[in-house]
């Protein structure tokens, strides 16, 4: 298949590394002009240092801002009047007792997690349907079907994004702009690695560390390792492009066959 998206401003937010910095990186190598985002100006220009360096003839361009906060939203607003591809990817993880997670810590990651993508797609969709084409991802996760007893905090707001993303595109029906969901399944990032260590120690070298972690906390991957970012990244660019005109509403699986069901 042949993916071309020249001529489409594409913003993935989170982007200064992981599993966005992989997505700006695919989407740059189909031809988008890619926006990278990131909290500090130093994170931001690295996520475009990356992207050129992987894609040397890539059009790309950094915009620093905390999207969690009023202003952040603002200056992203002000410098991205418009987007026709939107990858909400920005979230935040980690493990916690589930009787110990404090109201504030479940609110800051319903607020980053889930209300940093409802208030981009609300900016940024009818821009997209007056236009009559346009795509947007929520970047999901396998733990908003098997709920992680270690997470539940993030898992909440996983649950939550299925939801969302399934409501907007409702509100995108007949436009020629599709809105789903990517169920990605664990992980290698440099987040996760500490996730992992966190969970099975510092003492086995990582290939040990993330077998032992795919047994003891994600025993029902078919996979059996972490899946990498641009595994994740290649199905986003392809639902972001033109051949997946007919799939909206969904929550597509890039799980390594995790979730144990026929459906999510």
């Amino acid at each position: 298949m042949q993916i071309d998206l020249s001529g489409r401003t594409a913003l993935v937010t989170g982007s200064a590394q992981g599993i966005g910095l992989a997505i700006a990186t695919g989407l740059a190598a189909s031809g988008a002009s890619v926006v990278v985002n990131g909290r500090s100006e130093e994170s931001t220009a690295r996520g475009v240092d990356a992207v050129r360096e992987a894609v040397p003839d890539a059009s790309v361009r950094g915009v620093a801002a905390d999207l969690a906060t009023d202003e952040g939203a603002a200056t992203l607003f002000a410098a991205l009047p418009r987007v026709d591809v939107l990858v909400n990817n920005l979230g935040v993880f980690g493990s916690a007792d589930a009787l110990s997670i404090e109201d504030d810590e479940w609110r800051r990651y319903f607020e980053v997690n889930v209300m940093v993508g409802v208030r981009l797609t609300r900016q940024y969709l009818p821009g997209m349907t007056s236009s009559g084409w346009g795509r947007v991802l929520f970047i999901g996760s396998d733990s908003a079907v098997v709920t992680p007893a270690e997470m539940i905090h993030y898992g909440m707001t996983k649950t939550a994004l299925l939801g969302v993303s399934r409501g907007f595109a409702k509100a995108a029906a007949g436009t020629g702009v599709t809105v789903n969901n990517v169920l990605a399944g664990p992980t290698h990032t440099g987040g996760v690695e500490t996730f992992v260590r966190e969970l099975v120690g510092d003492d086995l070298p990582w290939d040990e560390a993330q077998r032992e972690f795919m047994k003891e906390h994600r025993p029902q991957s078919l996979l059996q390792r972490l899946i990498e970012p641009s595994e994740i990244a290649n199905m986003v660019v392809y639902l972001a492009s033109p051949l997946a005109s007919a799939t909206t509403g969904a929550a597509v699986r890039v799980d390594g066959g995790y979730i144990d069901a026929i459906l999510p």
